[in-house]
């Protein structure tokens, strides 16, 4: 039998992948976007294309959201999230957008057709504004001096445990987009 390597390559596991901002103003507050199409709130960010590499895709979702290409810095988080149907699992980026100062906040532009406002949130007001699993990401991301690796928003501990599933969660998370 002759190894196939188009048919190996066609049987490996594909996951989507997204990429945000975590962008903050002086008094470290983050910024949040409300989406049109769906309930709730995000930081500015969405899914990364077919062949664009996570910081690529989050450069291009900054600009085309808040209409302005602001600089973006180091990853902060990847969050591995597992399936929940009809989304396939994925791996979730977080880069720093580093602070906003009032003259950069005065050049966002949001696009009318994809996001309706955009507002600055304090930490400790997440949980109000955010699905819980994205919440944990913006949280894990602003308390690390390195990259940080999660699975559906936490830690992983170092003990052998089984995979985080929805099916093993006990309902406790909800399928989000990112």
């Amino acid at each position: 039998m002759t190894f196939d390597l188009t048919a190996h390559i066609a049987g490996l596991t594909r996951v989507r992948v997204a990429a945000g901002v975590v962008f903050r103003d002086g008094e470290g507050r983050v910024l949040l976007v409300r989406p049109t199409y769906k309930a709730g709130w995000e930081v500015p960010g969405g899914a990364v294309e077919a062949d664009e590499s996570p910081l690529v895709g989050a450069r291009r979702e900054v600009q085309e959201e808040l209409g302005h290409p602001f600089p973006i810095g180091r990853l902060l988080v990847v969050d591995w999230v597992a399936a929940a149907p009809p989304w396939d699992a994925g791996l979730m980026f977080l880069f720093d957008g580093g602070t906003l100062d009032a003259a950069s906040i005065s050049r966002i532009v949001l696009p009318p057709d994809e996001l309706s406002s955009f507002a600055f949130v304090a930490p400790d007001s997440l949980d109000a504004h955010l699905k819980p699993r994205l919440a944990r990401r913006v949280r894990a991301a602003l308390s690390t001096d390195e990259p940080a690796y999660l699975e559906s928003g936490h830690r992983p501990s170092s003990s052998p445990q089984p995979p985080i599933s929805e099916a093993n969660t006990s309902g406790s998370l909800t399928p989000d987009r990112t």
